[in-house]
């Protein structure tokens, strides 16, 4: 966002436009306004190792977004959903606009459903979509009605919002290629495993012979992904205990008991596994998440 001063709730303020950022947990909500403008990111990026989602809605103005050469027209009252693996465009004029940037974590659909929706066009114009409109105006406006505690409480209630509004979104009705095995089993595996994150006993051999494969085969439908099948499993345990040790609601619980929630048997592995993702011991980040979640909603 080059030149552009940040601040969590603040005003940023640079000659060309002007971007209001609040961070809500591992949430964040943004406005931004500014003039006409051609291939430019819209909204902030925020430098995460974990998959990232963004849904834009176009208050004032008119705007395209542009991936692969194709444009999509976005009005006053659309919503745009992505993520960060795609890289976009944007043509404008003058506009104003909000956002989500959430993570794959936070939202709550099973993965193959979430793998379909980027590049969704949603209406906000009613149901879920004029209410979700309606609270991220607020969020990004009026901070200050807000406690410190509030952040990563309203960071889940966004995401449960976005999966709302996700889930009955229509379907764009493009024709898709013929579905084989390597193309349909990915996404199923991927929700298998997300439902069962909990099971200290799921690896990928479980993971095959639930699915009436070979463990030689079930790598290779991961060949083309950016980790192998245990590495998402541990990948995605450690999201959701991530998640839990930063809730303030769950400050009481203690850490053996959170990593066992999520499949890890033995409290010494899954420390070595948070450091080793992380950067940091689990009770430390639970420290500094509280500290931080403190200041995100002022």
């Amino acid at each position: 966002m080059g030149g552009l001063i940040r601040g969590y709730g603040r005003p940023a303020v640079s000659i060309r436009q002007h971007v209001r950022l609040v961070e809500l947990g591992a949430a964040s909500v943004w406005s931004v306004t500014c003039p006409p403008l051609y291939s430019r990111a819209l909204a902030p990026v925020r430098r995460t190792a974990t998959r990232q989602f963004h849904l834009v809605l176009l208050l004032e103005g008119e705007a395209a977004i542009v991936h692969d050469g194709r444009e999509t027209p976005l009005r006053a009252g659309d919503f745009h959903f992505d993520d960060h693996l795609r890289p976009l465009q944007l043509r404008s004029g003058p506009i104003r606009a909000v956002g989500i940037g959430i993570p794959e974590a936070l939202l709550p659909l099973p993965p193959e459903e979430a793998d379909r929706m980027p590049g969704r066009l949603i209406t906000g114009r009613t149901g879920a979509g004029a209410l979700l409109a309606r609270l991220l105006t607020q969020l990004t406006e009026d901070t200050g009605t807000f406690q410190p505690a509030d952040g990563p409480r309203l960071g889940t209630v966004l995401g449960n919002m976005v999966a709302a509004l996700l889930a009955h979104s229509p379907d764009d009705g493009d024709c898709a290629p013929p579905e084989t095995p390597s193309r349909t089993l990915p996404p199923r595996i991927r929700g298998f495993i997300q439902r069962r994150l909990s099971d200290p006993e799921l690896t990928p051999r479980a993971v095959a012979a639930a699915h009436g494969i070979s463990l030689s085969y079930l790598h290779r439908l991961f060949e083309e992904e950016s980790e192998t099948v245990a590495a998402y499993i541990r990948r995605r345990r450690l999201e959701r205990a991530r998640f839990d040790l930063a809730d303030p609601a769950q400050a009481a619980t203690p850490v053996h008991a959170i990593a066992a929630r999520w499949g890890f048997a033995r409290a010494t592995d899954f420390t070595r596994a948070f450091r080793a993702a992380y950067g940091i011991p689990p009770t430390d980040f639970r420290r500094h998440a509280g500290v931080l979640g403190g200041r995100n909603a002022t």
